[in-house]
C-alpha cells in the first residue's frame, strides 16, 4: 500500500492534470526514495505520461516570479529562489503535494563536510575536479584539496550573501527568512542541480514532477522525455527535454535520444480519488505544445523498473551531479595529469630535457585534454591510454641524437617550406606524419611500457595507503542505504582502481609483445 505522502502526490498530480499510465507503479523504497516500475508488459512507442508545462516549477510559474525578475535573477540561482519560496509557503504552495515528496536535499558531495570529502573521495577523479585549481609546486596534496573545496563552498556562500540575503532584508518583498537560510540555499541548489530539466525556450529549465522519479541507468534508457513541438514548428520536429546544463553544474550538457512516435495514450492512476481523464482526452493532449510527454523507447517487461538516462557519464560525474554511482560503469575513466608525467620525468631527466621534449611534442601539434586550466590524458575503461600520452612518453624517451634530428627537421621545414628528409632519425621519423591508432604498436617500446607502469603506480598512490582489496572488502560490508556516502565513494574508488589495474596489464602485455617481436627478428637474422 502506498504511503500517505505518495498518495498525496498522486492526488496532486491528478489535480494538476498530470496523467500517467496505470501500467506504471510508483514504489517507495526503504530509504524513502521512489522508483517507477511496470505493472504489465509495455511496448516501445507507448505514451506513458503527459505533464502540463504549467505544472512544472520554474522561474516563470513560481509565485516568486515577480520578485525573481525584480531582483534580476535567472538560471540556477533564480530557480533555487523559486524552490525556497514555494517551500516557505508550506501547504499553501501550488506545488505542496510535489515538494513534500522530495528530500530536503540530495546527498551530493557539494553538501558533504570537508572531512568527508577528504577521507572518502581522496585520489578519485571527483576529488581531482576540485584540486585542479591548485598551484603547481604545492607539497601537500590533501591540504590543497581541502582548501579548494572550502573555496568552492565559500563561493556558494557568497552567492547566498549577494543574491539571497538582500531578498530577506528587502522591505519590498515579504518572505519567511527561516526558509532562505544558507543551508536552505545549499539544499535547493542540490535539488536543482540533480533534478532540473530544460523544458523550453520560454520557461527555461525547472523542476518537472513525475519525470524526476525515473531513475538513471547507463545505456538502458526505457523512457524518453520530450516536449511536443510548438504550433509554428515543423510537424516533424520535437524538442528533446534534457537534464539541464546550468550554472549549478560543471558537466557538459547531456544529450538524449530522439523521441519515438507517440502511439498510445496515458491514463491517470490515483489512489482514493476520482477517475482521471479517459483515453480520448489523453489523445487530445498528445502533440500539445503545452505538455511534456514520456514515451517508451523500447519494450519493458512486467514487474521491472522503468529507467530514464541522464546521459553517458562515468561514476565521477554521476556522483558529482546526482549523488550516486553504478557498478561496472563502462563510461568510467581515469585521468593522468600532465603534471604527473612531468613529475615522473623529473626523476629521470633534467629540467632542460623535459622542457625541450614537451616543446617538441607541442610543435608536432599534440596536446592533452584541457579542463579547468589543467591538462591531462584519459585512460579508458579498458585501460587503454590516450594516444597523445604514448606520443609524449615516446618523445621524452627518444635518444638525444634522434630528438635533435627531429627538431632540426621541424625547424628546416618551417624555414624552407619542405621537410628535410636527409636528416631523418633512426627512430621517430613516423612522428612527422599523421599518427593514428595504428601507430600504437610502434609507440609501445619497452621504455614507454615501463613509463606507463610508473605512472600507474603514481596515480594509484593518490588513493592513500589502503589497497584495492581493502576497498573491495569495505564495499562488501557497507550498506548502500544507511551508508550512502561511503558506499558510492567506494564504488568510485574501486572502479577507478580497476582501470589503473587494467593499465598495468595493458603495459605488461605490450612489453611482452615487444620482447617477442625482437626475439623473432633476432632469429631471422
Amino acid at each position: 500500500m502506498a504511503s500517505r505522502r505518495l498518495r498525496a502526490f498522486k492526488r496532486w498530480m491528478t489535480s494538476n492534470h498530470i496523467e500517467y499510465s496505470d501500467a506504471l507503479d510508483l514504489v517507495e523504497l526503504e530509504d524513502g526514495s521512489i522508483c517507477v516500475k511496470s505493472n504489465c508488459y509495455l511496448k516501445e512507442g507507448d505514451l506513458v505520461a503527459t505533464i502540463p508545462k504549467q505544472a512544472c516549477l520554474t522561474i516563470r510559474t513560481s509565485g516568486a516570479a515577480a520578485m525573481i525578475e525584480a531582483a534580476g535573477l535567472d538560471g540556477c540561482i533564480g530557480l533555487c529562489v523559486a524552490v525556497m519560496y514555494e517551500r516557505s509557503l508550506g501547504s499553501e504552495s501550488p506545488w505542496a503535494g510535489y515538494l513534500q515528496i522530495l528530500p530536503f536535499s540530495e546527498p551530493l558531495p557539494l553538501l558533504w563536510t570537508l572531512d568527508e570529502v577528504d577521507s572518502l573521495l581522496r585520489g578519485t577523479e571527483l576529488h581531482k575536479v576540485w584540486f585542479r585549481f591548485t598551484l603547481l609546486g604545492f607539497d601537500g596534496v590533501v591540504v590543497c584539496v581541502v582548501q579548494t573545496i572550502k573555496e568552492d563552498k565559500e563561493l556558494i556562500h557568497e552567492d547566498w550573501k549577494q543574491y539571497i540575503l538582500p531578498l530577506v532584508h528587502s522591505e519590498e518583498f515579504t518572505i519567511d527568512p527561516n526558509y532562505f537560510r544558507v543551508e536552505d540555499y545549499f539544499a535547493a541548489k542540490s535539488l536543482v542541480a540533480s533534478r532540473s530539466f530544460q523544458i523550453d525556450d520560454y520557461l527555461g529549465f525547472g523542476m518537472v514532477p513525475l519525470a524526476d522519479l525515473f531513475n538513471h541507468k547507463t545505456g538502458a534508457e526505457d523512457v524518453h522525455f520530450t516536449s511536443a513541438p510548438s504550433l509554428d514548428e515543423s510537424d516533424e520536429s520535437a524538442e528533446s527535454v534534457t537534464d539541464d546544463e546550468n550554472d549549478c553544474n560543471d558537466e557538459e550538457q547531456i544529450q538524449t535520444r530522439q523521441p519515438q512516435e507517440n502511439v498510445s495514450s496515458a491514463r491517470s492512476n490515483d489512489e482514493g480519488s476520482s477517475d482521471g481523464p479517459n483515453s480520448e482526452c489523453s489523445e487530445d493532449v498528445t502533440g500539445n505544445p503545452m505538455v511534456l510527454e514520456m514515451i517508451l523507447v523500447k519494450d519493458v517487461e512486467a514487474g521491472t523498473e522503468v529507467f530514464n538516462t541522464y546521459g553517458s557519464m562515468g561514476n565521477a560525474a554521476l556522483l558529482h551531479r546526482y549523488g550516486f554511482t553504478e557498478l561496472d560503469n563502462p563510461y568510467d575513466i581515469v585521468n593522468i595529469d600532465l603534471d604527473l608525467v612531468v613529475q615522473w620525468s623529473s626523476s629521470l631527466f633534467s629540467g632542460r630535457h623535459r622542457r625541450s621534449r614537451l616543446s617538441l611534442w607541442r610543435k608536432l601539434g599534440h596536446a592533452g585534454c584541457v579542463s579547468q586550466n589543467s591538462e591531462y590524458f584519459e585512460i579508458s575503461f579498458d585501460g587503454d591510454p590516450q594516444l597523445e600520452l604514448l606520443i609524449l612518453l615516446y618523445i621524452i624517451l627518444l635518444s638525444e641524437e634522434d630528438y635533435m634530428k627531429l627538431d632540426l627537421i621541424l625547424a628546416t621545414s618551417r624555414n624552407d617550406g619542405e621537410s628535410a628528409t636527409a636528416y631523418l632519425p633512426k627512430r621517430g621519423n613516423f612522428l612527422l606524419g599523421e599518427i593514428s591508432e595504428m601507430s600504437r604498436e610502434t609507440l609501445l617500446t619497452n621504455s614507454v611500457c615501463e613509463a606507463l607502469l610508473s605512472l600507474a603506480d603514481m596515480r594509484e598512490s593518490l588513493y592513500g595507503t589502503t589497497s584495492l582489496e581493502d576497498d573491495i572488502e569495505s564495499l562488501k560490508r557497507s550498506n548502500c542505504i544507511t551508508e550512502r556516502k561511503l558506499y558510492h565513494s567506494l564504488v568510485l574508488r574501486i572502479s577507478e582502481r580497476h582501470i589503473i589495474e587494467k593499465l598495468r596489464n595493458y603495459s605488461e602485455k605490450s612489453s611482452k609483445s615487444v620482447e617477442g617481436l625482437h626475439s623473432r627478428k633476432r632469429l631471422k637474422s
